[in-house]
């Protein structure tokens, strides 16, 4: 039973460090490094010429409003080029980007995945830095210029902006877990930037020094984890900018979610088979200590964790009793809420109180599932359109 005890006290130790004590710790870590550091003051004349390229894939619904959004932005029009690129669209996206004249449209009747059409564009990229949006977001209109300030700094290499849920007034579970989940992970990517760089970056809004950019095997499936890690495993800053964000709503229900989160997660253990240099403390410390941290953790160990703890406490309750009885009973209950969230969720009825068990429940799910897919190579790196609330 002693073994038991130590395997079950040490998961608990995982999880708890991986959702709850990494952010406590971090959180110490920044004020005592910003007790030491003096406030950084921006260039408010350095605007040096960007590039947006937005990548597509069957997005005629909502093209037009992202184009007006792109020409809305506040950044000299001299210097701002824009790209759109369309990878197998089979809709009328690329005609409608044609109409517009102060946009360079491109188009490839093949679909080979996002990665391969950010490959194409970067040939057309003649500016220092490069900004990467996706096409169903709405960036607000200092986007640009809040990220770029940032480049006045020659050790920062790419910069991030934060993903924003627009949530409504009838909000399903997956909708609301999703918003309090980006909340949260806002914030924890707020603290990693402080310290030192980010450990992934939100593909939904992501900018590049061009110089730095790296073409990526078009089979990959999480491209802004991959380029912001072998900028941040390379020596340079990847800085998270809150106030620069792309807003986009909730998927539209439980099924387009786990879609959605399968596929993170399958990436999510392609990319780590290949950064074998993100995991070495002693080339790169603070980069291996937060991407173990934030991210391997959460993916590898603390899914386990939870599978282990649940069959051991069994065994505990019943050899040992006590505390492991109490702990039982506290597991059975977050797990049946989760469930009750699920089916709940399925039904479209709201119930507040179980946002936050169902949309944990389902990341540690799709955790396996997307494991299974990567092992077995299921995971295509063309992207589908999830449907949106």
């Amino acid at each position: 039973m002693n073994s038991l005890k130590m395997i079950f006290w040490i998961c608990i130790s995982i999880v708890v460090y991986s959702y709850i004590g990494y952010g406590i710790l971090l959180y110490v870590m920044v004020k005592i490094k910003k007790a030491f550091s003096s406030v950084k003051l921006f260039d408010p004349l350095f605007e040096p010429e960007v590039t947006l390229v937005v990548p597509c894939f069957n997005e005629a619904d909502y093209i037009e409003e992202k184009i007006k959004n792109s020409l809305a932005l506040e950044y000299p029009k001299d210097k701002l080029k824009l790209i759109f690129i369309s990878d197998g669209s089979n809709d009328d996206t690329y005609n409608r980007v044609k109409m517009h004249t102060s946009v360079l449209a491109l188009h490839e009747d093949a679909r080979n995945g996002k990665a391969a059409a950010m490959n194409r564009a970067m040939a057309y990229v003649k500016t220092p830095i490069v900004v990467f949006c996706d096409a169903n977001t709405d960036l607000n209109p200092e986007a640009i210029r809040e990220m770029v300030k940032h480049y006045a700094d020659p050790k920062v290499g790419a910069v991030t902006g934060e993903k924003r849920i627009i949530t409504k007034n009838k909000e399903n579970a997956s909708g609301a877990g999703e918003g309090i989940y980006w909340k949260y992970e806002s914030f924890l990517k707020q603290l990693d930037s402080d310290f030192f760089t980010i450990v992934g970056a939100a593909g939904e809004l992501m900018s590049y020094r061009t110089e730095l950019y790296k073409e990526l095997p078009k089979d990959s499936l999480l491209d802004d984890l991959m380029q912001s890690m072998q900028i941040a495993t390379d020596g340079y800053r990847v800085i998270y900018e809150k106030n620069a964000w792309a807003a986009e709503t909730a998927s539209a229900n439980v099924e387009e979610e786990l879609k959605r989160k399968v596929r993170i997660a399958a990436g999510a253990f392609q990319s780590m088979s290949r950064l074998p240099g993100a995991f070495n403390l002693f080339s790169n410390f603070r980069v291996a200590f937060l991407f173990i941290s934030h991210r391997v953790l959460r993916w590898t160990l603390a899914p386990l964790s939870l599978l282990i703890l649940f069959l051991i406490n069994i065994v505990l309750m019943f050899n040992v009793g006590g505390i492991y009885t109490m702990l039982l009973i506290g597991q059975v209950v977050f797990y049946g809420m989760a469930l009750l969230g699920w089916y709940l969720a399925n039904k479209q009825i709201k119930v507040k109180a179980l946002f936050v068990p169902y949309y944990f429940f389902i990341m540690n799910l799709c955790m396996y599932l997307g494991l299974i897919r990567f092992l077995r190579g299921k995971q295509s790196a063309n992207w589908e359109r999830a449907k949106r609330a």
